[in-house]
């Protein structure tokens, strides 16, 4: 019983720090979609573009403080945190396609930063249960402990 809670607070822990990562990715890249007015389709490729590169550098810079170099630091990260980005990003981007109005806002809108706060929100609990499980089988966040400080 210990170990299963223990698991639960490591995916939350660890599905929060991805979760920061891969939110300021998603946030610019909504944001300059909505600013610019590029289109549902341009923006959601955006947003999840950032989102990666910033999720995995996010990840990355730790990892290499921590003693290894960039490549094999960036090749444990892209093991460990791909799932879990892929599953913050679809959860986020879908949620705000479904939202009525969140990307036709512009940023001082409430619709807009309301739907930010509920795709993130949404994005966590998606990525929570997939980093438990992960987690339980010894794979994805677990891969990286004693890295992060």
């Amino acid at each position: 019983m210990k170990d299963r809670h223990q698991n639960v607070h490591l995916a939350a822990s660890a599905t929060l720090h991805c979760l920061i990562g891969c939110v300021t990715g998603e946030l610019i890249g909504v944001t300059i979609g909505t600013h610019i007015d590029a289109g549902v389709s341009n923006t959601v490729l955006l947003a999840s573009v950032l989102s990666f590169i910033s999720g995995y550098i996010f990840s990355t810079i730790p990892v290499v403080r921590s003693g290894i170099t960039l490549w094999p630091a960036f090749r444990l990260v892209f093991l460990a945190d791909t799932v879990s980005i892929l599953t913050m990003t679809a959860a986020d981007n879908i949620c705000m396609m479904v939202i009525p109005g969140a990307f036709d806002k512009d940023l001082t809108h409430p619709v807009y930063w309301l739907s930010r706060v509920i795709a993130v929100t949404v994005a966590f609990l998606a990525a929570w249960p997939v980093n438990y499980y992960l987690l339980s089988k010894g794979k994805g966040h677990v891969l990286m402990q004693g890295h992060h400080h």
